[in-house]
């Protein structure tokens, strides 16, 4: 399944109790939507552009093979005029190759230019991945921390009882309101 921007803007969560900030989870992933059709957008146009390069070449490619075939209908047809014919045919056919090769060259060079951009792309993907796993891992970790430290005050407001054989006369008397016990 591809994943499109539309998909990432239109992503619905279960909704659980002390679950994650609604608006802070649809802005990211209305920034992440955004920037994965960036990338989109910018992939479409280097493919656009590979094959503009690719229509070219094989343009220079039927030059080639048209001027070979003028090369050799002409010296068929015009045979006392060979050796000039021959020396301008080489030359074209030089300028030609050497027009072709700095084409194949530079579609070549484009071609691992492209492969990096997608190699960088594909790390940054695997990067924010892991990002955004370590930022979900410890989220969850504080979560766990806060239910921890809700368990330890609900045991801390609950005193046990005095043994009654350790209770003395002044102990029985009322004093005044002893608050250190429920201090959160």
């Amino acid at each position: 399944m591809k994943l499109t921007p539309l998909d990432i803007k239109k992503q619905e969560f279960k909704r659980v109790f002390r679950g994650y900030d609604r608006l802070e989870v649809e802005t990211f992933l209305e920034m992440v939507a955004n920037e994965f059709e960036d990338l989109l957008n910018e992939r479409n146009t280097l493919y656009e552009e590979i094959t503009t390069l690719r229509t070219r070449l094989k343009d220079y490619q039927q030059v080639e093979h048209t001027l070979k075939e003028t090369l050799m209908s002409a010296q068929e047809s015009v045979n006392r005029a060979r050796v000039n014919t021959e020396r301008e045919a080489n030359l074209i056919l030089q300028e030609a190759e050497l027009k072709a090769e700095k084409i194949v060259e530079k579609a070549r060079s484009e071609l691992e230019q492209l492969k990096s951009d997608l190699a960088l792309i594909r790390a940054q993907k695997d990067s924010l991945a892991r990002k955004l796993k370590h930022l979900l891992e410890a989220e969850l970790e504080l979560i766990d921390v806060l239910q921890t430290e809700d368990l330890e005050v609900k045991k801390e407001k609950v005193s046990p009882p005095k043994p009654k054989a350790l209770e003395h006369e002044d102990d029985k008397k009322p004093k005044g309101p002893v608050l250190d016990q429920y201090v959160v």
